[in-house]
């Protein structure tokens, strides 16, 4: 008698007990994805092809009449996209624009957003996305920091650009506005840019060598502000293809564009997007996800990588669709997904906990949406946001644009839900020379890798233990996998850290504390610097902020260290938004919780969290700070720390844990703090 009937069922238990030890049917597709993306690159470094302008040109021959983008109800094919792309194109000639020349963009999400990025490219010029929620200082430093000599500006944007602004941070017009445009003359000094860049800038070459790094530098920059005569203009420009020459001589190290950082604990830094990274990253995502057949829709910043890069590209990378959202709105999200048919989701920040806390609607569910994917998905919201809204998968994404490398986690269950990252047995193996977590000294000032006495290599974390991510890198070629910071050495050998397993090896710095447990889940703990210490222990501001929200009147939590007059170390302090509050409202400020809210919050927090970790400030607002990303801004809320005058001046209100109630703090309670007769 045959044994194979008994062999393939004993078969089949055998694969199904190793691929529940060793996720294998989990890393396969990862894996898969991974070398798809190492081919890709590869294929594109012989071609010189990294230029994503050939993508759209390729998806155009193939997939002429499939949508590509939808913005506001109107829909473009991939054949209509490329060739109002060219046009674009033919436009930035006319102006001058030249290859390898940064262009600034200051666009709020629109269809021009994508055809002057795309056009700058099909010319082989390079764009710097500029944040569109900045302004005065900030918005300068972006633009002089990018070099650009041509900065294109939105309808929406105009505003921030008028003589008055331009003139307070050192700009002169040099010729009235004309045909939506205006030049300005500025001068920098030339200390505080490296000798690269200022060769870029076409500073006089004597001067350079003569070493005359004092003198100011003297730059002309012309602002162009879109309407829609321009738009109508560009439109009836022939589409003009240029020849591959424009757009040669790209390696996977060379910038693709210039991405800034949220600048939320100084003046953003324009970080390098390369082209490998744009290239590799984009084919892994678009495998990674899947994306078959698929709207995705985003109402995240275009001048963010995640939205641009993974959202973006990635789908051009399959031919599939993008519905793009001018701007998150509750109002418009639901309404834009139904219209559009999107069948995956891209959050970023807070965006899931903000829908979650809308009201319930019978509409929740009507939607043909299957995934989400994004960064950020709070542990808290997770389970809550897939199970209201019926969403089957969740794709979570950790990485930032100058990082070389990142975390994912394709979860479909209860198992991985709220981890940042989930590695099977073969990933780990193949990952596990490439990064680690390394112990941190949290009493030092910043906060610093702890160092083997005797070897002085890192100490390396245990399972469950928080510790520093980092990335290895090739010590003797940084660039190949960390770009860095455009024109700011400074910044980017902060980021670099040497001798970490071995002597002369190098890593790449995240400065977010992770924690990974033997299932091969990765959690993300806190960012380096939010974690403070109290009472001679650590405290993570995410998990606090995890456990706070889980109460059922909070609608958000943000949670951060306070310094308190004759204490040492941080004292915890929440930044609330509360569903419910008194009758009682404080004219046009935010209305002051009831007393049973404030008692039942001190009784959760006490039963949730250790003595050490529970806050002993909560300030209670009407909205949240967030960045334009939908992360929580923490920065001002510290400065203002726990001054009754600051926080009321803001229009919140401020309590603290006294006699175990949360109770109103005020300018009295301050004084006796600050007079010592206060002991916490």
């Amino acid at each position: 008698m045959s044994a194979l009937p008994y062999a393939i069922p004993a078969a089949a238990a055998t694969f199904s007990y190793l691929n529940a030890r060793h996720g294998l049917s989990y890393d396969l597709p990862m894996l898969s994805a991974l070398a798809s993306a190492a081919v890709s690159t590869k294929r594109h470094e012989r071609s010189d092809t990294f230029n994503l302008f050939y993508e759209l040109e390729a998806q155009a021959q193939s997939r002429e009449n499939h949508a590509w983008i939808i913005f506001q109800g109107r829909t473009w094919t991939y054949k209509e996209a490329y060739d109002t792309v060219l046009r674009y194109g033919t436009w930035l000639k006319s102006k001058g624009v030249e290859k390898d020349e940064i262009v600034a963009m200051d666009f709020v999400n629109s269809d021009t957003f994508i055809w002057v990025w795309f056009g700058l490219w099909s010319i082989g010029a390079k764009p710097a996305f500029i944040n569109y929620n900045l302004a005065g200082k900030s918005l300068v430093h972006s633009i002089k920091t990018s070099t650009a000599r041509l900065v294109l500006v939105d309808q929406e944007g105009r505003d921030k650009f008028n003589d008055d602004v331009m003139r307070e941070h050192g700009f002169v017009r040099t010729e009235l506005e004309r045909d939506g445009r205006a030049k300005y003359g500025f001068e920098m000094d030339q200390s505080d840019i490296p000798r690269s860049v200022r060769n870029q800038t076409k500073t006089p070459q004597a001067a350079v060598d003569a070493g005359a790094v004092s003198e100011p530098l003297r730059r002309q920059l012309e602002v162009v502000f879109f309407d829609d005569a321009l738009a109508l203009q560009i439109l009836t420009l022939p589409p003009t293809r240029l020849p591959n020459v424009a757009r040669d001589n790209q390696t996977r190290t060379s910038m693709a564009m210039l991405i800034y950082t949220s600048g939320t604990t100084g003046l953003p830094k324009p970080a390098i997007m390369s082209w490998g990274k744009c290239n590799g990253g984009t084919k892994f995502v678009s495998s990674w996800l899947s994306l078959k057949n698929n709207v995705l829709y985003t109402s995240m910043p275009l001048y963010h990588s995640s939205a641009s890069v993974l959202g973006v590209c990635a789908v051009l990378r399959t031919g599939n669709t993008i519905c793009l959202s001018k701007k998150f709105s509750h109002k418009t999200f639901w309404p834009e997904i139904r219209a559009s048919n999107a069948t995956m989701i891209h959050y970023v920040g807070e965006t899931c906990r903000y829908l979650l806390s809308a009201p319930p609607s019978a509409l929740d569910k009507q939607h043909k949406v299957r995934a989400a994917f994004g960064n950020g998905l709070r542990p808290d919201v997770w389970e809550a946001f897939k199970e209201r809204f019926g969403i089957e998968t969740i794709f979570e994404v950790y990485a930032a644009t100058e990082s070389p490398g990142g975390m994912w986690n394709h979860s479909r269950n209860g198992f991985s839900s709220g981890a940042i990252g989930r590695m099977g047995t073969l990933t780990s193996l193949l990952f596990a020379s490439m990064l680690c977590l390394v112990r941190m000294d949290s009493e030092s000032d910043p906060p610093a890798p702890l160092r083997s006495p005797s070897t002085g290599l890192c100490q390396i974390c245990d399972w469950n233990e928080p510790g520093e991510l980092m990335y290895k890198l090739d010590p003797n070629d940084i660039s190949q996998k960390f770009q860095g910071y455009f024109g700011n050495a400074k910044a980017t050998n902060s980021k670099i850290i040497r001798n970490v397993k071995v002597k002369g090896d190098a890593y790449f710095r995240s400065g977010d504390l992770l924690r990974r447990d033997k299932e091969g889940r990765w959690w993300f703990v806190d960012r380096i610097g939010d974690t403070f210490r109290w009472k001679a222990e650590n405290v993570s501001t995410a998990e606090v902020s995890e456990a706070v929200g889980k109460h059922e009147a909070v609608v958000e939590a943000n949670v951060y260290g306070v310094q308190v007059p004759h204490h040492d170390g941080r004292a915890g302090c929440a930044a609330l938004v509360l569903k419910d509050s008194a009758a009682t409202a404080m004219g046009d400020k935010t209305p002051l919780p009831s007393e049973q809210t404030l008692h039942s919050l001190a009784e959760h927090v006490k039963k949730e969290l250790p003595a050490f970790a529970v806050p002993i400030w909560l300030r209670v607002t009407r909205e949240m700070q967030i960045t334009g990303t939908n992360k929580q801004q923490k920065h001002l809320l510290q400065q203002e720390g726990i001054d009754p005058s600051a926080v009321e001046a803001s229009g919140d209100a401020l309590y603290w844990l006294k006699g175990g109630k949360y109770q109103r703090f005020t300018k009295r309670d301050m004084e006796l703090v600050v007079g010592g007769g206060v002991k916490l």
